[in-house]
C-alpha cells in the first residue's frame, strides 16, 4: 500500500473518532426534557418553588433581572443552613408555610406548585406591612435577604450599580448624578 493513502486513510479515521462523538452529544442534548436544575439543601422541593416565587415577589423583573433569574432563592437556602441559628431556621420555614397558606385561602388553590406571584404578592405586601404578625415572623427578613442577596451580585454590583473596580481620583465635592448617572455605588 503506498504511505499517502495509509496517511490520508490515518487521518479520516481521526476525523471520524473526533467527530462521531460530538454530533451525537449534539443530537442528544437537543431533547426537550425538563430536569431539576436546583435542589435545596435546607428547604423541601416544595417550599424552593415558593421560595423562588417569593424573592420574584420581592424582586420581580423589570429593565434589570428579576431576583430568582440571579439565583437569589440559591443564595437565602444555602444561607439558611449555613448561617441561621435554630429558631431563625424555624421561622424561616413557618413564614413560608404560614404565607403559602394565606395564598391557599386567598385564592381557592391546593398546591404550593400553582402559586403565582400575582397570588402571593398581595399575601407578602400584608404580611411586611403589618406590624404585630406572629404567624409571619420572618417575612420582613426575608425581604431583607432578597434585597442584600440581589444587591451582592456579582452581576448587580458590576452592572446595575456604579462600580470602579480599582478606584480612580478622589472628588469630594462631585455631583451623583455627573459621577455615576444616578446609580448608588457597588459596595
Amino acid at each position: 500500500m503506498d504511505r499517502r493513502k495509509v496517511l490520508i486513510r490515518m487521518g479520516l479515521s481521526m476525523g471520524y473518532v473526533v467527530a462521531v462523538p460530538t454530533f451525537v452529544g449534539l443530537l442528544q442534548s437537543c431533547k426537550d426534557e425538563k430536569t431539576v436544575a436546583w435542589v435545596p439543601t435546607f428547604l423541601s422541593e416544595e417550599e424552593g418553588s415558593l421560595l423562588k416565587t417569593i424573592v420574584d415577589v420581592v424582586l420581580p423583573k423589570t429593565e434589570t433581572p428579576s431576583a430568582s433569574e440571579l439565583d437569589v432563592h440559591k443564595f437565602i437556602d444555602f444561607f439558611a443552613v449555613e448561617c441561621l441559628g435554630n429558631k431563625q431556621q424555624e421561622a424561616f420555614k413557618t413564614t413560608l408555610t404560614n404565607l403559602a397558606a394565606k395564598a391557599f385561602v386567598a385564592t381557592d388553590k391546593t398546591e404550593i406548585s400553582t402559586l403565582t406571584i400575582n397570588d402571593l404578592t398581595p399575601v407578602m405586601k400584608s404580611a411586611v406591612t403589618d406590624k404585630d404578625s406572629d404567624e409571619l415572623p420572618f417575612a420582613k427578613k426575608l425581604r431583607d435577604l432578597v434585597v442584600w442577596g440581589y444587591k451582592c451580585n456579582e452581576y448587580v454590583g458590576e452592572e446595575v450599580l456604579a462600580y470602579l473596580p480599582v478606584p480612580g481620583e478622589y472628588i469630594p465635592c462631585g455631583d451623583l448624578n455627573e459621577l455615576t448617572d444616578g446609580r448608588a455605588w457597588s459596595e
